[in-house]
């Protein structure tokens, strides 16, 4: 299987840059399936009906989140009836609004199930993300009853990240890490088979502060006060993430690389 993941779309240069490239990624590359990172869609906060369903439209198969996700309000009844937008799955169980898990039957014969997570280290209270893994793989068996099983892992910190990929290395076919805004030299696939990679990086402008103009941002680090409120870039536009092919006998990963088109960033297609 072919799977792109995009990192966090901000903004309206994210939203921009996933409308211009998708269609080179999806000639080039060829994937299976298609998931982005929709948490910072809408002005940088949040994500909207609207913003939903334009993806589709482009070619995007799932839309995962993070702690972002309930920042505009309208999402909280909409992501009831949108089964493709999965907010993390680690929220207490039985009363937060939409699922955290989407299985995906593709029209190659193969089912995917793809499941969003939220770190705990910096971030705000949740449910154990290790332990409610290790629930959906009751339910889920890579290999047997699904041919891959990919994880969004929306955290802070690298340690973490890297902690939850190797514990869980053989038994799922890639976890990709979003949040960070920054894209990580690490990718590769884990001893046990797991693609792994730190942060997938954003979609958005890069000539900024994490997606965020830079004068407000400076400011705030330099006097050291409130400030204006943050405002994302929009002059620039890149798209950033990575395609894992994974063995369609075993589930596990053959192979990871960056995905990286556009402005800022040097450029970075994979050949595989």
């Amino acid at each position: 299987m072919r799977i792109v993941f995009i990192g966090d779309i901000m903004g309206r240069s994210g939203r921009e840059a996933l409308q211009t490239y998708l269609p080179q990624v999806k000639e080039k590359l060829s994937p299976d399936v298609v998931i982005v990172n929709g948490e910072n869609a809408a002005h940088g906060r949040g994500i909207t009906e609207k913003f939903c369903k334009e993806f589709y439209e482009w070619g995007v198969d799932c839309i995962t989140t993070g702690n972002h996700v309930w920042d505009q309000r309208e999402i909280l009844a909409y992501i009831k009836k949108d089964p493709r937008l999965i907010r993390p799955h680690n929220f207490p169980k039985n009363t937060t609004p939409g699922n955290g898990v989407c299985a995906l039957n593709l029209t190659s014969g193969q089912k995917i199930v793809v499941v969003n997570l939220m770190a705990r280290l910096f971030m705000q209270a949740m449910d154990c993300p290790f332990q409610t893994m290790e629930d959906v793989l009751v339910e889920h068996k890579l290999g047997q009853n699904c041919d891959a099983i990919f994880v969004d892992f929306h955290g802070e910190t690298t340690s973490e990240k890297m902690a939850f990929g190797h514990h869980f290395s053989g038994r799922i076919s890639a976890m990709i890490g979003t949040h960070t805004h920054v894209p990580t030299a690490d990718a590769h696939v884990m001893a046990g088979g797991t693609a792994f990679m730190s942060d997938a990086g954003m979609t958005g402008d890069y000539d900024s502060v994490i997606g965020m103009k830079k004068t407000s941002a400076i400011e705030r680090f330099t006097k050291m006060t409130p400030g204006e409120s943050f405002v994302p870039a929009n002059e620039n536009k890149m798209l950033c993430g990575a395609l894992i092919i994974t063995d369609d006998k075993t589930g596990l990963a053959k192979n990871i690389a960056p995905i990286r088109i556009g402005d800022v960033l040097a450029e970075a297609m994979p050949d595989l």
